[in-house]
């Protein structure tokens, strides 16, 4: 494997510990025979920009250190640039944020040794995407996602927690709180949802459509997914007490929720959701916008390290 590699780091990534640490970081790389150029990222889409500019000047290899965030717009370059196949272009994950969950999907540990040893390793898997079209200041978007994408009482609190992080506001304690607020602020919403041929006619607490298992800091909102199965996987919470929901805390972490009588699962290559009052979005724990929703799978569309 060539060590030639362009790095992107975000420095608030984790409360500052990409920019703590990348002392640390830069002497393992170049210890271990890495040649690289780098960048810092300064605010939203710095991510995006550096990764488009990397590939256009030739690069093929990215490691990108941060937070899902970060690894999501690094993500979107990769899949949007027109210049090689996305899969030409392999990416290395530094998991530093709160959620991590896309490391988590991919058993990419935080320690940084064993996740420099992956890369070193150079064995790479071909894992699906998804894109999902979604409303954003009164125009039609589009945007790419590697783990998964969280509707309703989900994207609320991502909502909050980017807005808490805009404000260098983070911890678990903080997260924990938003849950709560946004739990008490939450509402069903009368969805018609189809997943391929099969149309759902529902009141809805909470959807989420991936290719990852886990989101929102470690829960397992979708226990069966399988990221390079062609195949987008759907967890549909339908209408449930906010009570119900504290109870079933604890189960969102191990993904045995899905046998309450409230959660149905469905796997499908395309997703259309409509909704009589607005739902939000978040795509691998960012917010980008709102209802109405189409979502596709690309199969095999990343190419990542992994162990």
């Amino acid at each position: 494997m060539e060590k030639n590699f362009f790095v992107i780091i975000n420095p608030n990534a984790g409360k500052k510990k990409a920019q703590k640490d990348w002392a640390v970081l830069s002497n393992l790389l170049t210890n271990n025979g890495f040649t690289y150029e780098f960048r810092f990222t300064g605010g939203r889409l710095d991510a995006y920009n550096l990764a488009l500019d990397a590939i256009a000047n030739g690069t093929r290899q990215i490691i990108a250190i941060g937070g899902d965030g970060t690894f999501n717009e690094v993500v979107n370059a990769i899949i949007s640039q027109k210049i090689c196949p996305s899969t030409d272009i392999a990416i290395g994950l530094f998991g530093i944020g709160t959620g991590n969950d896309w490391c988590r999907t991919l058993n990419i540990p935080c320690n940084y040794s064993e996740a420099l040893d992956i890369i070193k390793s150079g064995k790479f898997f071909m894992q699906d995407a998804g894109i999902a079209k979604f409303d954003n200041d009164g125009k039609r978007t589009s945007r790419y996602f590697a783990n998964v994408a969280g509707m309703g009482f989900d994207a609320s609190v991502a909502k909050k927690v980017n807005e808490d992080k805009d404000s260098n506001r983070t911890g678990k304690i903080l997260y924990l709180k938003n849950l709560f607020m946004c739990l008490m602020k939450s509402e069903i919403v009368n969805c018609e949802i189809r997943i391929d041929e099969n149309k759902i006619s529902d009141e809805i607490f909470s959807m989420c459509v991936g290719i990852g298992k886990y989101n929102g800091g470690g829960m397992m909102q979708l226990p069966n997914a399988i990221a390079d199965d062609g195949l987008l996987d759907i967890t549909i919470i339908k209408k449930i007490s906010k009570f119900e929901v504290i109870k079933q805390t604890k189960n969102l972490y191990d993904g045995t929720f899905v046998r309450h009588s409230c959660v149905s699962l469905f796997q499908g290559k395309n997703v259309e959701i409509k909704s009589d009052k607005i739902i939000n979005l978040e795509l691998d724990g960012e917010y980008v916008g709102h209802s109405p929703f189409n979502f596709e799978i690309i199969p095999k569309a990343i190419k990542v390290f992994i162990p």
